[in-house]
């Protein structure tokens, strides 16, 4: 076994104090790995950077020889000890849903951040006890006595976060014969009884649509922080969602709250279980690259919105508005024609996570969403309505979840063409490894279920007819992206401080005397030079076009059923 301790001193350093004991040791050396990244960030990470102050040390204390060989892994030289002990702090100050921090109020810990191990012996039962104050209370899907934590290896460890503190507030309930636990640590300015009978809803609902739960509980692990914040991360039994403020996650951003936590849930079918082969198992010492993200983020994202409307939890006017978000999020830029979906899931280890280049990838959570609603759709059509996605996802738990087995992008097509009993080459080649923006696709696939695409030119006259979107950063109107083969595209610059317009220096809405003009004379700031930009308006085109989902008012009585199928099956 594998014994982890947890410690320290001045909370207000953010400094832990990590030992790992380690028995059974009969070889002249070992080496400790450190992750070199998490599950639901599909990027390598630099958590060495918060590691210092290395020990080793044999059974009777004394030092022993390590040496760092790599980022993030250490080799510790043996003098016949049985057992070792390696020593370090660790620097928990990043508080986001993947991080660690230590402050006087609580410790949080996500342990793959944190914690080393023996990739030969990863399998290992190994436990974890803190020292805490107390009076803490430990929030964690791991079993646990006290403050001592079991796990059955280091894989269910890693997937595994905590909360530790003497504030958080605790709601419970039951859902088909399943314990849900909702822990939350800041100020709590929720109802309780309307986000149990919420969460109640769209979990019953995930339950109910793929057959069963994979777990014997679960545990929401929120952080309510003082400032605007926005993340979640998916494990095992649990998930950890940082949101605030507490006065706008309990008003406004009410709807962001039950979307991360539908989104996050369904997680624990989608990619927990159901599992590319590329992550059977995960290997935390490099990256993973896979090529169906568009099944682990993209169906997920679909159907985290899909089950609030489906359950009852939002209404179908505040459903299109979320597709809506969906949409303009893929449609407002121009990534489609650089990367398909496919090799912008494999480039996820790349810049998946950063802006990157402009316009040199989809999102595999925007795009992933849009083309697992054509897919819903598509089988829907195919099989008039008797089948849908549901039934890929529930053929992938049944067959690939519950049996550990890791599925390739054919079995998804594969698995689809069983349930529709049609041929799907097109539909994969072009949604899934092509680089088109499956409008015409969308529209077709819409009118089946009673439904528009509607195309909306943009209001801003420098968008829609000079091809450039502007925001302000620091007080300062900066341009922001720039539409392929515009006027903008031959003479601006991402990044171009724009200082005139016409000779009118910037202030309020520059679009309010600019409409009617046909040519623009800019004086922009590059890279500290002033310089003089001239562009003529292209009347020939619209840039920068958003399209959004409204029902049909011409809609007959086949598409008006099928709508209701879609959304309140």
């Amino acid at each position: 076994m594998i014994r982890y301790s947890i410690s320290y001193k001045n909370p207000l350093t953010h400094l832990i104090d990590i030992e790992i004991s380690i028995s059974n040791i009969k070889d002249s050396f070992i080496e400790l790995q450190l992750p070199a990244w998490r599950p639901g960030r599909y990027e390598l990470q630099n958590y060495a950077a918060n590691i210092k102050q290395v020990k080793a040390l044999g059974a009777n204390g004394q030092p022993l020889s390590y040496s760092k060989i790599s980022r993030n892994r250490w080799k510790i030289e043996n003098q016949q000890n049985q057992e070792i002990k390696f020593q370090y702090k660790y620097y928990a100050y990043q508080m986001d849903a993947g991080g660690c921090w230590l402050d006087e109020e609580q410790l949080y810990l996500n342990f793959i951040c944190c914690l080393m191990y023996l990739p030969e012996r990863i399998n290992e039962a190994c436990t974890v006890q803190l020292s805490l104050p107390d009076d803490y209370i430990v929030a964690c899907g791991l079993p646990k006595k006290e403050h001592l934590l079991s796990a059955k290896n280091f894989y269910q460890l890693a997937d595994s976060p905590m909360i530790a503190s003497a504030s958080l507030s605790h709601l419970e309930f039951d859902c088909r014969n399943t314990p849900f636990h909702i822990w939350i640590q800041g100020e709590n300015l929720l109802d309780p009884d309307k986000i149990i009978n919420d969460f109640k809803k769209f979990t019953a609902l995930q339950i109910d649509t793929m057959g069963d739960f994979p777990e014997k509980e679960y545990h929401y692990l929120f952080q309510f922080l003082p400032y605007r914040h926005y993340h979640g991360v998916e494990h095992r039994n649990s998930t950890v969602i940082t949101l605030g403020p507490a006065e706008f996650v309990a008003e406004n951003g009410y709807e962001d709250l039950i979307g991360i936590s539908s989104h996050e849930l369904f997680h624990a079918w989608n990619i927990i279980k159901i599992r590319p082969a590329e992550m059977m198992p995960y290997d935390f010492t490099k990256e993973n690259y896979f090529t169906t993200g568009y099944v682990a983020e993209g169906f997920t994202t679909y159907y985290g919105d899909l089950f609030l409307v489906r359950s009852g939890v939002i209404s179908k006017e505040e459903y299109f508005s979320e597709l809506n978000t969906t949409f303009k999020k893929h449609f407002g830029h121009f990534g489609n024609y650089n990367l398909s979906l496919a090799e912008s899931s494999q480039d996820l280890w790349v810049d998946g996570y950063v802006a990157g280049i402009p316009d040199r990838k989809v999102s595999i959570y925007a795009k992933g969403s849009i083309v697992a609603l054509l897919l819903d759709l598509e089988i829907r059509e195919k099989t008039k309505h008797d089948k849908s996605l549901d039934d890929l996802m529930r053929l992938l738990w049944n067959e690939f979840g519950k049996k550990e087995k890791g599925y390739l992008h054919q079995d998804i097509v594969s698995a689809t063409e069983k349930i529709t009993g049609s041929e799907m080459k097109d539909f994969f080649e072009e949604c899934i490894s092509g680089h088109t923006d499956m409008k015409i696709r969308l529209v077709k696939a819409l009118k089946t279920v009673g439904c528009l695409l509607q195309e909306k030119y943009s209001e801003s006259t420098l968008e829609r007819a000079y091809g450039f979107r502007c925001s302000v950063r620091n007080n300062k109107l900066l341009i922001e992206a720039i539409a392929q083969q515009s006027p903008a595209e031959k003479a601006l610059s991402k990044d171009d401080e724009i200082l005139t317009i016409n000779g009118h220096s910037i202030s309020g809405d520059i679009n309010n005397f600019i409409s009617l003009e046909n040519e623009l004379l800019l004086t922009v700031k590059r890279w500290g030079q002033m310089l003089s930009v001239s562009l003529v308006k292209d009347r020939t085109e619209n840039y920068f076009t958003d399209y959004t989902i409204t029902p049909n008012p011409n809609a007959n009585i086949l598409e008006k059923g099928n709508m209701e199928r879609w959304l309140l099956q």
